[in-house]
């Protein structure tokens, strides 16, 4: 085994903790620098973590021995961090969004391209033995050919336990942008890429009170829209239903189900790594539950830039910038139909990432 790879962190709010609970045990990382706003936070952290320095954002784009940067800051800064990393000849592994403009999107990936370096963001939830069971179950034939998928979450939004959900309730923001990738990036490994999209969408109220943290009762202006639905017309004929709401208190819907001629699929929460994954038979007259057959097992974030690590050029990282970009773009046409009202097309393409066999956590976790 070669020295370890040396990771950058930009950014260290909520989602930092899973992150690097995973990366910092990993004998095929090594994290060499944090960076966060606030100065004393990036301290903190690095105080935990052997070998690793406190840095400002600048000086860890700068260092040379970085060579990638996991980007962990809100949506809207997401493009201005991917896009300095590649420039200082580094890759980058994001947070979803990829970004909030799908144009910002693109520049990340073709300026990628042209300094010969790797894209890969989240979600990698979708490397677990949840959404990889029930692809492997699609593949194998087991509900027949694939005919429609229906994804739904809904939520009474993040205010009522994120101390800081400024950022959810301004572009970039909203249940479609900060959920969606999840679900989205989850058909696409099911059924594909998606060709044109028909979207609605309504907005409840136009403020948010905060209920937990220092700052409970404080209001939060809304500027995006809170409650989207839609239809993904996949590029195999397959036709996907989406719902994504901040705007209702709970629901009794699969996560995901997918539809065939033969059978039906209950795909778990792409939200996370595992679950069960269901299937009723046509002629059958219960759901019975499949083994997990793919995946990562015992999976947690972060895996998607291990992923990127180990594939060192030889496959596309599974957790890619190309399907990342074709999710932003999925996602904010769908917004754009919605305001327009009409059937839009999409302009980019991404191929189903390389399904992940059944690898045991003691396998890719050493």
């Amino acid at each position: 085994m070669g020295d370890p790879h040396r990771v950058g962190v930009v950014g260290l709010g909520v989602i930092s903790r899973a992150y690097l609970d995973t990366l910092a045990n990993h004998p095929a990382v090594s994290i060499a620098a944090l960076a966060d706003l606030d100065a004393s936070r990036s301290a903190a952290v690095a105080a935990t973590i052997p070998g690793a320095e406190a840095l400002s954002v600048e000086r860890l784009l700068a260092r040379p021995d970085v060579q990638t940067v996991l980007n962990l800051t809100i949506p809207a800064a997401h493009a201005d961090i991917s896009l300095g990393a590649i420039e200082a000849g580094k890759n980058v592994y994001v947070e979803k969004p990829l970004a909030v403009a799908f144009a910002d999107g693109r520049s990340i990936i073709e300026r990628a391209a042209s300094a010969g370096v790797r894209v890969g963001c989240a979600p990698d939830t979708v490397l677990g033995t949840g959404t990889q069971t029930a692809r492997a179950a699609i593949d194998g034939g087991l509900i027949g050919r694939p005919l429609s998928a229906s994804a739904v979450m809904v939520t009474a939004g993040h205010e009522r336990w994120h101390p800081n959900p400024d950022f959810y309730y301004v572009p970039g923001g909203g249940p479609l942008l900060d959920m969606g990738p999840y679900y989205i990036s989850a058909l696409i490994h099911l059924l594909g890429p998606v060709r044109a999209v028909v979207g609605a969408a309504s907005r409840l109220r136009a403020e948010r009170v905060i209920g937990s943290g220092p700052r409970t009762g404080q209001r939060v202006p809304v500027e995006v829209d809170t409650h989207v639905s839609g239809v993904l017309e996949h590029a195999n004929g397959a036709l996907s239903t989406i719902t994504t709401s901040f705007d209702g208190v709970a629901t009794t819907a699969a996560p995901i189900e997918v539809h065939g001629e033969t059978g039906t699929l209950s795909v778990p929460d792409p939200n996370y790594f595992d679950g069960e994954v269901r299937l009723f038979a046509l002629g059958g007259t219960e759901w019975s539950v499949l083994e997990p057959r793919a995946g990562y097992a015992q999976a947690s974030r972060g895996i998607g830039l291990i992923d990127l690590v180990r594939a060192d050029g030889q496959r596309p990282p599974r957790a890619g910038g190309d399907v990342a970009l074709h999710v932003l773009e999925t996602m904010t046409t769908l917004l754009r139909s919605a305001a327009e009202g009409r059937r839009i097309e999409l302009t980019t393409v991404a191929e189903r990432p390389a399904p992940v066999p059944l690898t045991a956590i003691e396998a890719w976790n050493a």
